[in-house]
């Protein structure tokens, strides 16, 4: 497998992104913004077709239309404080209509992007990744504590002293930039699940923020190395198979649980008997 170049460069990336998705992943989850992954990757659709159809790379389309996107969304967030999730149906029902729209003219090639292509990944896109990878850790490392107090409220978070609005403004933009190269790489249909699903796991047995972060990370390592191995082998789609590979995992961690809790009140009932 590792004596094919493409199938090297498509471990680098895909790993690459099977850490970062999570750790933005995690803290729209705890914001409510679970489905910013899915708002954005539609609208990135549209934005690919507006790249294919004026002849230029369509991934700079992509990323264009998501940060307009995902500014708009915080517009919105702060128009209905309480409703944050009205922003993202809004935005997820402009990307689909829109790219409903131009996918009748843009080239047939546009269907592509729907399930990505992580085994035909280009130079610039592995620059962008790691420029990507690069960024987002700096951006953690540099204001982890802001980020874990806006995660969980952004008035006390304000209270404290935190610059809220800078803090997600630089969310925002790497989310949309994200979104957009994942989308061309690994499938629009697919990002938000890889963005939701580790965290979920994380979710089941992490006890901290931290592990959360740490485990929804291994999660995602994981569903990717066996995803793109599975799908090499048996010649399945890589996007699909990662995102099931991640599903099957969230099935076992839920039954194992389920499994451990059951033994556990057993258990305990038995010594409450004797």
């Amino acid at each position: 497998m590792f004596e094919y170049a493409f199938m090297r460069t498509a471990f680098l990336v895909g790993i690459i992104l099977a850490v970062i998705i999570p750790l933005l992943g995690s803290v729209l989850v705890f914001k409510r913004l679970s489905m910013i992954g899915d708002s954005l990757s539609h609208t990135a659709l549209a934005g690919v077709a507006i790249g294919l159809i004026a002849g230029y790379n369509p991934l700079y389309g992509a990323i264009a239309i998501c940060i307009l996107a995902t500014l708009f969304i915080e517009v919105m967030r702060k128009k209905f404080p309480k409703y944050a999730e009205i922003s993202l149906a809004i935005i997820m029902s402009a990307g689909i209509g829109l790219s409903g729209l131009l996918s009748s003219i843009a080239p047939t090639n546009f269907s592509n992007y729907l399930f990505g292509s992580i085994v035909s990944i280009s130079s610039l896109e592995v620059y962008l990744a790691i420029g990507l990878f690069i960024a987002v850790v700096l951006f953690f490392i540099i204001f982890y504590r802001e980020l874990m107090f806006i995660s969980y409220s952004e008035t006390s978070a304000q209270l404290a002293g935190v610059p809220v609005k800078r803090v997600n403004f630089i969310l925002s933009i790497l989310t949309a930039v994200l979104v957009a190269l994942a989308s061309k790489i690994i499938g629009a249909l697919i990002v938000s699940s890889i963005m939701v699903i580790p965290t979920a796991i994380s979710l089941l047995i992490a006890k901290s923020y931290k592990t959360t972060l740490l485990y929804a990370i291994v999660f995602s390592v994981i569903s990717m190395i066996v995803g793109l191995t599975v799908s090499f082998y048996a010649g399945l789609k890589p996007g699909g198979t990662i995102t099931m590979t991640a599903i099957g995992i969230l099935i076992i961690v839920i039954i194992t649980k389920e499994i451990v809790q059951y033994i556990h009140r057993k258990h305990k009932h038995n010594h409450i008997k004797n």
